[in-house]
């Protein structure tokens, strides 16, 4: 008799053990989605087409910062490597298209693509030393190789820094999230105490 009521609290406490290690494996599960989900939607910023609901003063600060961005012409990239490291460099990139989205374009085995693989996070960086304004602009870049994108994009003068197109030759497509601006003479000189740019969202995520 002893030995049956021994047998049953073993066997009692083996399914508990068990409902409580298929409860814990479904917690775990559950938390690893969400993990997932969390950081796909952080890294990445598929939203292409620049905000609807912008506002008129938004819309004056974009248009300001599209002259200051044409008026410095080049512009700085930075990635970020392996290390946490920002690494800059100066390019010379597409102006803006409609929805702010930035063209650009590189050397396949430039350290910038193995960066841009690992880490789309950048940031593109323009000053305009005349007028003494910058435009910073935050957001990802995406690694181009569509052989008809890559026609389109080519710029005359380019072919003794690409002289094969195909192998050579590999564009960077920068989708910025927020924009950053301060411009003096255009009554954007950020803030007196802080010293913080003015800034807007570009794109609803």
């Amino acid at each position: 008799m002893t030995n049956i009521r021994i047998s049953k609290r073993i066997n009692l406490k083996t399914v508990f053990l068990e409902y409580q290690f298929i409860k814990m494996q479904k917690l775990l599960l559950f938390f690893s989605v969400i993990l997932l989900f969390s950081s796909c939607k952080k890294d990445t910023w598929t939203t292409e087409s620049i905000k609807i609901d912008i506002t008129s003063e938004e819309q004056k600060l974009v248009r300001t910062a599209r002259t200051i961005i044409d008026d410095a012409y080049f512009g700085t990239l930075i990635t970020v490597d392996a290390n946490g490291q920002p690494k800059s460099r100066v390019m010379e990139p597409f102006s803006p298209d409609n929805d702010f989205i930035i063209w650009l374009a590189t050397n396949p085995k430039s350290r910038k693509v193995s960066e841009i693989k690992a880490n789309s996070t950048t940031t593109i960086h323009y000053f305009n030393k005349n007028n003494m304004e910058y435009v910073s602009l935050m957001g990802n870049a995406f690694l181009v190789n569509d052989e008809t994108i890559k026609a389109q994009k080519f710029k005359d003068g380019w072919d003794k820094f690409y002289p094969n197109k195909k192998a050579a030759y590999l564009l960077i497509k920068f989708i910025p999230h927020t924009l950053e601006l301060v411009s003096a003479n255009n009554q954007y000189p950020g803030d007196s105490i802080t010293w913080k740019p003015h800034q807007i969202k570009l794109r609803n995520n």
